[in-house]
Protein backbone atom coordinates (compact mmCIF):
# COMPACT_ATOMS: atom_id res chain seq x y z
CA UNK A 1 0.00 0.00 0.00
CA UNK A 2 0.99 3.08 -0.96
CA UNK A 3 0.42 6.40 1.27
CA UNK A 4 1.20 10.19 -0.24
CA UNK A 5 0.80 13.06 1.46
CA UNK A 6 1.26 16.25 -0.44
CA UNK A 7 -0.16 19.90 0.45
CA UNK A 8 -1.49 22.67 -1.38
CA UNK A 9 -1.28 26.26 -0.24
CA UNK A 10 -3.59 29.66 -0.44
CA UNK A 11 -3.08 33.30 -0.06
CA UNK A 12 -6.59 34.49 -1.12
CA UNK A 13 -7.20 38.00 -1.96
CA UNK A 14 -10.47 38.39 -0.81
CA UNK A 15 -12.18 37.61 2.69
CA UNK A 16 -14.14 34.79 1.57
CA UNK A 17 -13.30 32.89 -1.77
CA UNK A 18 -14.12 29.86 -3.50
CA UNK A 19 -11.05 28.18 -5.40
CA UNK A 20 -11.35 25.12 -8.11
CA UNK A 21 -8.57 22.75 -6.90
CA UNK A 22 -9.77 19.61 -8.91
CA UNK A 23 -6.33 19.86 -11.38
CA UNK A 24 -4.35 20.11 -8.55
CA UNK A 25 -5.80 16.95 -6.63
CA UNK A 26 -5.21 15.28 -9.71
CA UNK A 27 -1.85 16.45 -10.20
CA UNK A 28 -1.09 14.63 -6.50
CA UNK A 29 -2.79 11.98 -7.62
CA UNK A 30 -0.73 10.99 -10.53
CA UNK A 31 2.58 12.35 -8.54
CA UNK A 32 1.45 9.61 -5.79
CA UNK A 33 1.70 6.62 -8.32
CA UNK A 34 -1.31 5.24 -6.49
CA UNK A 35 -3.52 3.30 -9.44
CA UNK A 36 -6.38 2.39 -6.98
CA UNK A 37 -7.66 3.66 -3.76
CA UNK A 38 -8.55 7.09 -2.35
CA UNK A 39 -7.30 10.67 -1.93
CA UNK A 40 -8.37 12.55 1.53
CA UNK A 41 -8.56 16.05 0.84
CA UNK A 42 -8.97 18.16 4.24
CA UNK A 43 -8.34 21.86 4.96
CA UNK A 44 -5.76 22.48 7.91
CA UNK A 45 -7.77 25.62 9.28
CA UNK A 46 -11.46 26.32 10.96
CA UNK A 47 -12.12 28.89 8.67
CA UNK A 48 -11.98 27.18 5.70
CA UNK A 49 -13.63 24.17 4.17
CA UNK A 50 -13.44 21.51 1.12
CA UNK A 51 -16.52 20.43 -1.02
CA UNK A 52 -17.52 18.79 -4.24
CA UNK A 53 -19.88 20.50 -6.33
CA UNK A 54 -20.58 21.63 -9.96
CA UNK A 55 -18.35 24.05 -11.50
CA UNK A 56 -20.88 27.08 -12.65
CA UNK A 57 -20.69 30.93 -11.28
CA UNK A 58 -24.31 31.03 -10.43
CA UNK A 59 -24.12 28.19 -8.06
CA UNK A 60 -20.65 28.86 -7.09
CA UNK A 61 -22.35 32.88 -5.83
CA UNK A 62 -25.81 31.01 -4.77
CA UNK A 63 -23.38 28.90 -2.43
CA UNK A 64 -22.15 32.32 -0.70
CA UNK A 65 -25.57 33.77 -0.32
CA UNK A 66 -26.65 30.68 1.26
CA UNK A 67 -23.98 30.42 3.90
CA UNK A 68 -23.72 34.43 4.07
CA UNK A 69 -27.76 33.89 5.35
CA UNK A 70 -27.28 31.00 7.92
CA UNK A 71 -24.03 32.44 9.32
CA UNK A 72 -24.42 35.90 8.66
CA UNK A 73 -21.27 38.12 9.12
CA UNK A 74 -21.39 41.11 12.17
CA UNK A 75 -23.42 39.24 14.63
CA UNK A 76 -22.31 39.68 17.85
CA UNK A 77 -21.17 35.83 18.17
CA UNK A 78 -20.40 34.86 21.93
CA UNK A 79 -16.96 33.18 19.66
CA UNK A 80 -15.87 37.42 19.59
CA UNK A 81 -15.80 37.73 22.88
CA UNK A 82 -12.58 35.62 23.22
CA UNK A 83 -10.87 38.55 21.42
CA UNK A 84 -11.43 36.97 17.59
CA UNK A 85 -14.04 38.87 15.24
CA UNK A 86 -14.90 35.80 12.41
CA UNK A 87 -17.48 33.33 14.44
CA UNK A 88 -19.08 33.55 10.80
CA UNK A 89 -16.42 31.93 9.16
CA UNK A 90 -16.28 29.18 11.70
CA UNK A 91 -19.68 28.24 11.44
CA UNK A 92 -19.75 28.67 7.29
CA UNK A 93 -17.01 25.81 7.31
CA UNK A 94 -19.08 23.44 9.07
CA UNK A 95 -21.62 24.71 7.05
CA UNK A 96 -19.74 23.55 3.71
CA UNK A 97 -17.73 20.72 5.45
CA UNK A 98 -13.86 20.71 6.01
CA UNK A 99 -12.74 17.28 3.91
CA UNK A 100 -13.78 14.78 1.57
CA UNK A 101 -12.69 11.78 0.38
CA UNK A 102 -12.61 11.05 -3.50
CA UNK A 103 -12.11 7.89 -5.68
CA UNK A 104 -8.76 7.11 -7.36
CA UNK A 105 -9.59 4.30 -10.22
CA UNK A 106 -7.08 3.60 -12.88
CA UNK A 107 -4.59 6.25 -11.72
CA UNK A 108 -7.19 8.72 -12.03
CA UNK A 109 -9.74 10.95 -9.70
CA UNK A 110 -13.23 9.12 -10.48
CA UNK A 111 -15.44 12.02 -10.17
CA UNK A 112 -18.70 12.70 -11.70
CA UNK A 113 -19.57 14.28 -14.99
CA UNK A 114 -19.82 17.34 -13.18
CA UNK A 115 -18.04 17.40 -10.16
CA UNK A 116 -15.40 19.27 -9.06
CA UNK A 117 -13.61 20.38 -5.74
CA UNK A 118 -13.34 23.41 -4.13
CA UNK A 119 -11.70 25.06 -1.48
CA UNK A 120 -13.76 27.42 0.66
CA UNK A 121 -12.25 30.04 2.23
CA UNK A 122 -14.32 32.26 4.54
CA UNK A 123 -11.79 33.86 6.48
CA UNK A 124 -8.81 35.06 4.09
CA UNK A 125 -6.36 37.31 3.03
CA UNK A 126 -3.29 35.41 4.52
CA UNK A 127 -1.58 31.95 4.22
CA UNK A 128 -3.87 28.77 4.88
CA UNK A 129 -3.05 24.88 3.59
CA UNK A 130 -4.35 21.75 2.36
CA UNK A 131 -3.39 18.73 3.19
CA UNK A 132 -3.98 15.71 0.35
CA UNK A 133 -3.13 12.28 1.30
CA UNK A 134 -3.61 9.86 -1.04
CA UNK A 135 -3.74 5.90 -0.26
CA UNK A 136 -3.94 2.83 -1.64
CA UNK A 137 -1.88 0.52 -4.52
Amino acid sequence: MIVFTDYLWFNTKKHQEFIRITDDIAAIVRKSGVKEGTVLVSAMHITAGVYVNDWENGLIHDFQEWVEKLAPAGLNYRHHQTGEDNGDAHLKRTIMGHQVTLPITDGKLDLGPWEQVFYAEFDGQRKKRVVVKVMGI
